[in-house]
């Protein structure tokens, strides 16, 4: 069930040099070689692309041995919900829904710069009950290597819970998981990073079902306008757009702006504008560099 894939399909912005195309396909065997040595896994599938390929492997390397696991909670959005499901569906990969109770949390709540660790402390300690129970010998998840550059207190939950991460392990790249999935047909090769809701929600400002349900109407809106990557940051009432650089130009467009403005004010704030600077993944981050919280 090996896939072997001819990179020289590929041209202009995508070509791959020999000595790339070499050392990807050697990193994907790895990961691959890794997969078929687990009894069974239980994969943390949050529908992006990271998460999607490493299902989509785990799924050609031992089949119905690999159970794919998403966790709804309010920050996970429906929109995501319904992307994980199309993916899931359409890969015939076998894949169950888990609920995950954070919010009872109150350190979550709190939103300081460890939300994250106590997210995934919460979603591995659910995984590691179901693994028990159905007989599973590995969890994992889809860090990558280029995570490890950033402030990622999940992955401190990850070594705690011994939960392995075969695309790190295997070396690859965001860049190269991308083109490993455009190859092999997976929809999700260029869908925009899509962390959970409370991402959008400064940290020392309580995360709650409420203001992330606004948040959720607030991009939902901005969606339907016909925007691909953008964020919705809530500060308090009033809400910041953050629009990728090539589509920042058109939303700025005076009546885009104000239809803008106007559907993010209609899912609950006081306020909204749109952020000059644009979108910049991880931008609330940035805060804790600054108080060298990180």
């Amino acid at each position: 069930m090996d896939m072997i894939f001819d990179f020289s399909s590929l041209s202009g912005p995508d070509a791959v040099p020999p000595q790339v195309e070499d050392t990807t396909l050697a990193k994907q065997e790895s990961l691959f070689e890794n997969l078929r040595g687990r009894s069974s896994l239980l994969i943390a599938f949050s529908g992006g692309a990271d998460s999607a390929y490493l299902a989509w492997a785990a799924h050609r390397a031992i089949g119905e041995r690999a159970l794919s696991v998403t966790a709804l909670s309010a920050s996970f959005s429906k929109n995501d919900r319904e992307h994980a499901e199309h993916f899931v569906r359409s890969h015939s990969i076998r894949h169950e829904f888990i609920e995950t109770r954070e919010f009872a949390n109150l350190l979550y709540i709190a939103n300081n710069s460890d939300r994250c660790y106590h997210c995934k402390d919460e979603l591995f300690t659910r995984m590691e009950a179901l693994a028990r129970a159905r007989g599973f010998s590995a969890i994992a998840y889809g860090i990558n290597a280029d995570d490890t550059r950033d402030f990622r207190p999940g992955h401190r939950a990850a070594q705690e819970h011994r939960v392995i991460s075969p695309l790190l392990d295997a070396g690859l790249a965001k860049a190269e998981i991308r083109r490993l999935s455009r190859l092999a047909g997976l929809e999700t090769w260029d869908r925009p990073a899509s962390p959970c809701l409370s991402s959008r929600i400064p940290y020392g400002t309580r995360v709650t079902p409420e203001l992330l349900a606004h948040v959720e109407r607030a991009e939902d809106a901005v969606r339907r306008l016909g925007f691909r990557q953008f964020r919705v940051r809530a500060f308090g009432e009033n809400a910041s757009i953050e629009l990728a650089t090539d589509e920042l130009a058109g939303g700025l467009a005076p009546e885009v702006s104000k239809a803008l403005v106007a559907a993010v004010i209609s899912a609950g704030f006081l306020t909204a504008a749109i952020d000059p600077a644009g979108y910049r993944q991880g931008s609330l981050n940035s805060s804790l560099k600054k108080t060298g919280l990180d």
